[in-house]
């Protein structure tokens, strides 16, 4: 999405503003476990990723966050996440919409700073294992055909950047991950090697978390 890159523009601005004053904030963060879940803006990219072909889904898992000084943390996550593409169309012959789903388990590991107790910013990377995918279209032309994983690229990973708000025991925020692996595997047919779908994910996700100790 051409919003991830003002997004992760205006984070790393802000962090190198903010972290002059990290030196006088005492036990900004604390040890957590908790459960969270979200709402899924997500898209499939080559070049670059853009606002087309958004697919809507959602994330639920559970966190921790381990201190390692007064204001940052270790945060590793366990999540189910939906991720895909949606393809609207519209010609003489036909009209509707198709939409390619992909399921995954996550992992994310990031590096928490809490600027104050109240405010965070995140950033690490992640890795993801597909465990089920389909495509559907409704329309002219209605299907839903499940899609064998064994011809995709099981393992997915890349980078993850966000920023999150607290109100103890309940916290939002906005996080966006940048895939760098391809969601179609490298095949050869006839001398000729390509891969398909040769696109990578791209995920923007709204989140909310309850803190459980």
């Amino acid at each position: 999405m051409k919003l991830h890159s003002n997004f992760l523009c205006a984070l790393t601005l802000f962090l190198t503003a903010s972290f002059g004053m990290l030196h006088a904030q005492d036990n900004n963060v604390n040890t957590e476990f908790g459960v969270k879940g979200g709402f899924n803006m997500s898209n499939l990219y080559q070049s670059e990723a853009d606002d087309n072909n958004v697919l809507y889904g959602f994330n639920a898992g559970v966190y921790a966050t381990l201190p390692i000084s007064d204001f940052i943390a270790i945060q590793p996550e366990i999540l189910f996440t939906t991720k895909g593409a949606k393809l609207d169309y519209n010609n003489a012959l036909a009209s509707g919409n198709a939409k390619f789903k992909l399921n995954y388990i996550e992992v994310p590991l990031l590096v928490r700073v809490n600027i104050t107790k109240n405010f965070n910013v995140h950033a690490g990377g992640y890795a993801s294992y597909l465990v089920s995918s389909k495509v559907t279209g409704d329309g002219d032309f209605n299907f839903d055909q499940e899609v064998d994983t064994d011809d995709l690229n099981k393992f997915d990973a890349g980078l993850a950047a966000g920023v999150g708000v607290d109100f103890n025991p309940i916290s939002i925020g906005l996080r966006y991950n940048y895939g760098l692996t391809t969601v179609g595997k490298e095949r050869t047919v006839a001398g000729t090697t390509y891969t398909f779908p040769d696109a990578k994910n791209s995920n923007l996700t709204l989140y909310l978390s309850y803190k459980l100790n």
